[in-house]
């Protein structure tokens, strides 16, 4: 019986993920930025990913942009619209780090989005841009260890628009992953809902210069 009533409140508890839900049919954006030496240590350099190799210059790069409800997010959403082809996928590479990550954005992402591949891709790249990402953050030299919180601060401050309710950070494996920002459907900052505002807690996060 504990079981069961533990199984029930985490079911209770737990953000709503959606799968096959109807296209064009959600509430706001989240821009996902990924911090790419983080991946690169957690996960690229096994595979042997050439967004890691040195010389790149990966910073914050685009992991992508997300349809969201007010409460849980849908996901390879049901649509007509037609599979981006590698040329397109390839092109958008150097913002997402990999044509891959850009086909996957697409299947799970963009096609709830409503939109064609080819104006979800540019819809996500004027996202992007419209997002100062903090320079400082470019020019370091040596792996630092800083409360994520310090991240955060750094794009509030390049970004004047933008308040401490509108982004949030995550972390893994003890490092500063990621930065994601709330956007309406026009692409203006928004308060982020309560279940994708959850700051990475950590006051050490490990966070790795560009290569």
């Amino acid at each position: 019986m504990r079981l069961v009533l533990a199984l029930c409140a985490t079911l209770l508890t737990a953000p709503a993920l959606a799968q096959g839900e109807r296209a064009g049919a959600f509430d706001y954006y989240v821009l996902a930025l990924s911090w790419t030496p983080t991946w690169c240590a957690i996960e690229g350099d096994a595979r042997g990913a050439d967004q890691c190799e040195a010389g790149r210059g990966h910073g914050f790069t685009l992991h992508g942009l997300w349809p969201q409800y007010e409460q849980g997010w849908p996901s390879f959403c049901p649509t007509a619209e037609r599979a981006p082809s590698r040329s397109m996928t390839a092109a958008e590479a150097p913002l997402y780090g990999s044509s891959g990550l850009a086909w996957h954005q697409w299947r799970k992402h963009g096609t709830c989005s409503g939109l064609s591949a080819d104006d979800y891709y540019r819809l996500a790249a004027l996202a992007y841009e419209r997002i100062t990402r903090p320079a400082l953050l470019r020019r370091l030299e040596n792996p630092v260890r800083l409360p994520a919180q310090v991240i955060e601060d750094a794009f509030l401050e390049a970004n004047p628009g933008l308040t401490d309710a509108m982004l949030t950070t995550s972390c893994r494996d003890g490092r500063l992953q990621e930065v994601r920002l709330c956007l309406t459907r026009d692409l203006e900052p928004r308060a982020c809902a309560a279940d994708i505002a959850r700051d990475c807690p950590l006051t050490d996060a490990l966070f790795d210069p560009m290569r």
